[in-house]
């Protein structure tokens, strides 16, 4: 599911709140039934690159390993089983023959890349990324998207803050409008309409004949 809606719109903030890392003025989440707290291993995170501090001293590999931490708790090291898992990670994103490097001699597909691959070892149920294809290249997009496609074969729910609107039919199952409140939530067929678009970004929204005769959004200055 995209998550989608201009700037200030509350996307973010939104999935803060589910993860508990942010306090909502009402209200309640609940994963599978039960609070974040009581179901933090069954969900995976990948946060927007700029909110990490990519000049700590530390590998891409022990990033990954990061990822076990939630099933092993702080106090227990991590296993070969665990550090096998997280290279295999590394493989499944194309960045096995990086394990040892700096995280911060990464390009900012490189960093999202292992952001990906730590999320993947923390074996969710559920993925909350707040806009992965941010300032990556189009390789990485389309390794981005494959990867979103594994999950969702494998039964995963991705819940995904996407900025770019001509993608959403081809990426997504779902979709939810934001702006500051829900304007529409549910399958992309029935919600990501002309109308709800409008609703949600205003006059900043223009429309585009495609080659099939669709109309497909694209963000405009308003006239």
């Amino acid at each position: 599911m995209a998550i989608v809606g201009p700037n200030g719109a509350g996307k973010t903030t939104f999935i803060k709140a589910v993860l508990g890392l942010l306090k909502p003025v009402a209200g309640q989440t609940l994963i599978f039934g039960k609070p974040y707290q009581e179901q933090r291993r069954l969900v995976g995170y990948v946060p927007q690159r700029g909110s990490v501090d990519w000049d700590f001293p530390t590998s891409v590999l022990d990033v990954v390993m990061m990822g076990s931490y939630g099933r092993l708790g702080w106090l227990r090291r991590p296993a070969r089983a665990d550090r096998e898992r997280a290279l295999e990670a590394l493989e499944k994103v194309g960045m096995a023959r990086f394990a040892e490097r700096q995280i911060s001699q990464l390009s900012g597909g490189q960093q999202q890349r292992t952001f990906l691959a730590r999320a993947l070892v923390q074996e969710a149920q559920v993925y909350f990324m707040d806009e992965p294809f941010q300032g990556v290249d189009a390789t990485t997009e389309r390794a981005i998207v494959e990867l979103l496609k594994e999950l969702r074969a494998a039964g995963k729910s991705v819940i995904v803050v996407h900025h770019d609107l001509q993608t959403v039919p081809e990426y997504f199952d779902w979709v939810m409008l934001l702006n500051v409140r829900r304007i529409a939530a549910g399958p992309v067929g029935n919600v990501f309409t002309e109308d709800n678009l409008r609703l949600t970004y205003g006059g900043r929204i223009g429309f585009l004949t495609a080659p099939s005769g669709q109309a497909a959004p694209a963000l405009l200055e308003t006239l």
